[in-house]
């Protein structure tokens, strides 16, 4: 198919002397004092965070109660949570005890990668993976990179990708290299682009949403985003691309980055993504999930993030980077093209 052609080519090793050790029950434990001295790739993180990183399943209260009392401290010195770690402090970590919980083998994995330095690691996740555990995952991509690259002294998300958005996901191999990108982002530096299938009769070629949004959970406990007056402020800017009859093809390029920003602004205007089981079209996603002798199934989201512009960490060279549009999603378009469509697309990225 001519006009998707473009988009098919397009913890460190002293935080780990702090893990607690096993013991026969398979509960962990700290016994006793231990002095842990900070390396260049912890400086900068706040110690609350640190603590929790290496203390692995010791609820947050406690890790702040211990923050709180002095048994935490730095260079002999008391601190508070929001200490920010320096290369050659020495933390001085309580004895502690976490209690006995199954542990969960995660398995190794790699995923394609679109570019890899002693700096960062950039794959392309495919739909249907986490991209950490939590919230009922057991483990998710930064879990299973962690597996299979043992040797690796840090990894850490640079950002995030729903578990059924597929696409560009960003991860540190330094901490300098995390702050650095972070940075970018807040300050609006970092360019990201993604694809979205649409019902609906979108008409505009570029369409500013300015939505503000509302993160709340349902009594189950499942995370959810709504449009409300007293949200934060989102913005997100969609071009047109090609119709496909009752569908359009959309570039949404994020001009902020809050949770589930691009479906809850496309289904608050009433174009929900095709796929989307939280927010979309309940009737419209069964109906696609089997064929219908004219276009084949979808049995996923269709929502993928394809291309990433940034800094350089390091170099100061402007990277871009993109990733191919799946296979289930470019076979999709294209029996969608069979039945007929109005070839708007030019195949070019709209800020191209």
């Amino acid at each position: 198919m001519k006009d998707l052609a473009r988009f098919s080519r397009g913890a460190s090793e002293s935080a780990k002397t702090a893990a607690a050790p096993r013991n026969a029950a398979g509960s962990h434990s700290v016994p006793q004092v231990q002095l842990l001295t900070i390396s260049e790739e912890d400086a900068g993180q706040r110690i609350d965070n640190f603590l929790l990183r290496i203390c692995k399943g010791v609820p947050k209260s406690h890790i702040y109660r211990v923050l709180r009392s002095g048994e935490v401290r730095v260079n002999k010195g008391r601190i508070d949570q929001t200490y920010r770690l320096v290369d050659g402090d020495v933390v001085r970590v309580p004895p502690i005890r976490v209690a006995e919980r199954q542990e969960i083998a995660v398995p190794g994995a790699e995923f394609r990668i679109l570019l890899e330095d002693s700096h960062m690691l950039v794959i392309d996740k495919p739909a249907g993976v986490a991209v950490h555990g939590g919230s009922g995952v057991s483990y998710g991509v930064i879990e299973q990179l962690r597996a299979a690259r043992p040797q690796a002294k840090f990894l850490e998300l640079v950002h995030r990708l729903d578990r059924d958005t597929s696409g560009v996901l960003l991860i540190a191999k330094k901490r300098s290299a995390l702050t650095n990108l972070h940075d970018q982002m807040r300050d609006g530096v970092t360019d990201k682009r993604y694809l979205t299938l649409v019902q609906g009769d979108w008409k505009n070629a570029r369409q500013h949403i300015k939505l503000p949004l509302f993160k709340y959970s349902t009594p189950d406990g499942e995370r959810r985003v709504r449009v409300q007056a007293d949200g934060q402020a989102s913005h997100t800017v969609f071009s047109l691309l090609q119709r496909f009859g009752e569908f359009a093809l959309l570039e949404a390029e994020l001009k902020t980055g809050r949770t589930h920003q691009i479906r809850v602004h496309l289904s608050s205007s009433g174009f929900p993504i095709v796929g989307d089981d939280k927010y979309g079209d309940f009737a419209l996603n069964k109906a696609l999930q089997k064929a219908d002798g004219k276009r084949i199934a979808l049995k996923r989201m269709f929502l993928h993030a394809w291309q990433i512009s940034f800094t350089h960490p390091d170099s100061g060279e402007t990277v871009t980077l993109k990733a191919a549009l799946p296979a289930e999603c470019e076979n999709f378009l294209r029996s969608l093209q069979d039945v007929g469509s109005d070839p708007v697309w030019s195949g070019q990225s709209a800020g191209d």
